[in-house]
């Protein structure tokens, strides 16, 4: 990432290298005057509208993390007020995968797609833009309760376990809301891309871990309700940022089912609106319902279920042993008995870690070519290796330039000289180094004295099992590429012109440029533009302020016409005529 992509600050400092790679300059001179009113109208509607229906936090957050009605949010601006929570803010080229956004999270920082929808989507985008992720994300962290429990499911978000399906989803998600926010996208195209993805999810075969807390994330961060079944107010994001699914959230035909940890196995299709939602009572019982979520994890549960999620991955993951030992790699065999792993197999980069730092001498450098290990109890001893005194181990011969014949229950045998033992901090063996050693289980080889060192890590159970790696450093993690870029809209000779009026009239309004003539103004972008609604509205909105009663009259009957050329923006038009006239009446 090239130097000056954002201004650090020190919770953005604590960021691992291989989070900065998604962050890129927000570029806030980029933003077009369109850009400016289309998020001005957003933000004017929903605030009007959201201090009715939403949780209090919300207009209260508005003004703690200093989100301005009127202008798009600048990123430096954003971070100085965050900081004040504890919170930071980074730009991002829309969607990012699914387990680097939770671990931003974890670490405190709110990722933002800084595009902005077109004026054509303003109503919706599946794209994640700086109205979804800014105006829906930002002002709910202002409330601690909340705030604790989006770092909380980033920290155990990022661990858990995808399936290569998921990233296969992830990729046609990102595909199809690049096509839809990129103009004169073929609609052949847009339903081709969303065939795909109703494809994928209806083949997606047993939800994976990531699967599963994406759809505790969606119903909650995304499309959370809270309050009561009959009374719910609105905290998720999607609908705090859509002004069409904020109002259509709170109809009567979408079911509203208390939240409970049966969310986790309700899909939800991002294409279409949903037909249910769920409601929880308070901040604190999301938090209780992502304990009872974690605990189901992997993460927590370990076994030879945490070992199979991991092969199935075909991703960097982690195995934790019960003496503290981690083993990272790609994990791919696993041999069994009595229903508990007993060898475990990686190929290509293996690291050894204990506590998340890694082993002097166990690198990728020293593994590259992948790490297998017996685990479990020897036969016919009670006691394990790692809870051996040293006299019990001296006993069993278990000592260094003692030659051993070592069988494990299960039958993996493991036959050679020990040449040392690597202790964690409490005194247990984690890890016994053999020369001239064999492995074997049954008929089959599964090392040989000729290649060298053989590293036998000692553990009696998998107690976790996780995606990435325990030690960051162990790897290199700087290595994802984006496959498609967010597409600019091309801004051909009428769209700059187009852009320039938008521009006049935001002038007028903040004073820069006070001269013009609204009403000659409103005449040439009625001729040049007849289909524009937005500065119209705006402009309606110059003349009541002015007392300019005729010309805001002249203004309305346009729109009317507007309205008949195009039907689809009528409701919009209506709601911004509504809102502008409701200021002016309360003014009175």
């Amino acid at each position: 990432m090239e130097q000056g992509a954002y201004e650090s600050n020190p919770i953005l400092d604590k960021l691992p290298e291989h989070l900065k790679q998604f962050i890129k300059p927000q570029n806030y001179e980029e933003y077009t005057p369109i850009d400016q009113a289309v998020w001005r109208y957003v933000m004017r509607k929903n605030v009007d509208y959201l201090s009715k229906v939403a949780h209090k936090s919300y207009v209260e957050g508005l003004e703690k993390t200093g989100i301005s009605i009127d202008n798009i949010p600048n990123m430096y601006g954003m971070n100085r007020i965050l900081k004040e929570i504890g919170w930071a803010a980074v730009a991002v080229d829309g969607f990012i995968p699914p387990a680097a956004f939770m671990e931003f999270q974890a670490y405190n920082v709110l990722v933002i797609a800084s595009d902005i929808r077109q004026l054509e989507n303003i109503e919706y985008t599946p794209a994640p833009d700086i109205i979804h992720e800014g105006a829906g994300h930002a002002p709910i962290i202002a409330n601690p309760e909340y705030a604790e429990y989006l770092r909380r499911f980033g920290e155990i978000g990022c661990k858990a376990i995808s399936s290569a399906k998921d990233y296969e989803l992830y990729e046609a998600v990102r595909h199809l809301s690049i096509i839809k926010e990129a103009a004169g996208t073929p609609q052949s195209e847009i339903e081709k891309a969303e065939k795909h993805i109703e494809h994928l999810q209806e083949n997606m075969g047993e939800p994976s871990e990531m699967a599963l807390i994406r759809n505790l994330h969606w119903w909650t961060v995304e499309y959370g309700l809270i309050g009561t079944d009959e009374n719910p107010k609105i905290y998720g994001a999607g609908l705090l940022s859509s002004i069409g699914e904020s109002k259509w959230c709170m109809q009567s035909d979408v079911q509203k089912l208390p939240y409970t940890l049966e969310a986790a196995q309700t899909a939800f299709d991002i294409t279409k609106p949903q037909p249910q939602l769920f409601v929880t009572p308070h901040f604190a019982h999301l938090s209780q319902v992502l304990e009872d979520f974690a605990n189901s994890m992997a993460l927590r549960t370990g076994g030879l279920e945490g070992v199979q999620k991991l092969i199935s991955s075909k991703a960097l993951g982690t195995l934790e042993l019960s003496t503290g030992l981690q083993i990272s790699g790609t994990f791919g065999e696993v041999m069994e008995h009595n229903g508990k792993p007993i060898y475990i197999k990686t190929y290509g980069p293996t690291a050894l870690a204990y506590r998340d730092k890694e082993l002097v001498g166990h690198s990728t450098l020293n593994h590259a070519d992948g790490f297998g290990s017996s685990i479990g109890k020897l036969k016919g001893i009670n006691l394990a290796i790692e809870d051996m005194s040293p006299r019990d181990l001296k006993a069993y011969k278990i000592f260094e330039e003692e030659q051993v014949a070592l069988e494990f229950e299960g039958g993996v045998k493991v036959e050679g000289t020990i040449v040392t033992g690597t202790r964690n901090l409490q005194g247990k063996i984690i890890l016994i180094t053999f020369k001239d050693c064999k492995v074997s289980y049954q008929d089959e080889v599964l090392f040989l004295p000729e290649w060298g060192l053989y590293h036998m890590a000692v553990g009696q159970h998998v107690v976790s099992a996780y995606n990435g790696p325990a030690d960051l450093l162990s790897f290199d993690l700087i290595t994802h590429k984006i496959t498609e870029t967010t597409i600019k809209k091309t801004r051909d000779a009428q769209r700059l012109k187009l852009e320039a009026y938008y521009k006049r009239v935001r002038d007028y309004r903040d004073g820069i440029n006070t001269f013009i003539s609204r009403g000659k103004l409103f005449e040439e972008v009625k001729e040049e533009f007849p289909e524009d609604w937005l500065l119209p509205v705006e402009l309606y909105e110059l003349a009541r302020k002015g007392q300019r009663e005729e010309l805001a009259t002249t203004i309305k009957t346009h729109l009317e016409e507007v309205k008949k050329l195009r039907p689809e923006v009528g409701h919009l038009i209506d709601d911004g005529l509504q809102l502008i006239d409701q200021s002016f009446t309360k003014v009175k």
